[in-house]
Parts: structure tokens; sequence; C-alpha cells
């Protein structure tokens, strides 16, 4: 008797979004930190977090489709994935403006 293969819920791909939001803010937050030196900024450590979620979620379902063999949902997960990252990127960095750079000594 076969299976019933279960696709990944809404409800999944949200705590999986939300895991990855959290400890991508965290690690952004206090890695800023070295030094003494002031923190990233507020949008920054938005911008990190919400794209943490995203490659967390995108990849999550990517994973589940693979292991059912369901091609066709691993490329709208990873296509979905992508979609999102440029938008996110587009909307604190619309006219593509660089980032402060790191200065390195040396």
């Amino acid at each position: 008797m076969k299976r019933k293969r279960r696709k990944t819920t809404p409800a999944e791909v949200s705590a999986n979004f939300t895991r990855g939001f959290v400890a991508t803010a965290l690690l952004t937050a206090i890695q800023g930190r070295r030094g003494g030196l002031a923190g990233p900024s507020g949008a920054k450590v938005l911008r990190y977090a919400m794209q943490g979620g995203t490659a967390l979620a995108a990849g999550a379902a990517t994973a589940t489709a693979l292991q059912r063999r369901n091609y066709t949902d691993a490329l709208v997960a990873v296509a979905g994935g992508v979609a999102s990252m440029v938008a996110i990127e587009y909307l604190f960095n619309p006219l593509g403006q660089e980032e402060d750079k790191e200065t390195s000594i040396g």
C-alpha cells in the first residue's frame, strides 16, 4: 500500500521563515558589535533577517520537495526564493546604491 505524500503546508513555510528571520537578525546584530564599534543599522539587520528567513524557508521547501521526488515543486521553491531575495534587495536598495564597504587594513 502506497503512502500518501504530504505537501509542505503554509504553516511549515511560515515557521521556517520565522526561524531563519530570528537567527539571522541575532547574528547580524551581534556580529557587528566587535571591538566597541557601533552595530549595524536597524535597516541592515532587517534586510539580512528577511533574506535569512526567505533563504531558510525556500531551502526547506526545496528539500521537502526533493525528498518526495517532486522536482516541479522543488524548482518552484527555488524560483520563489530567488524572486523573494531580489525583491527584498530592491526594496532596501532601490537605486542599486552600494552599501558601505568595510575597510581593510594593509
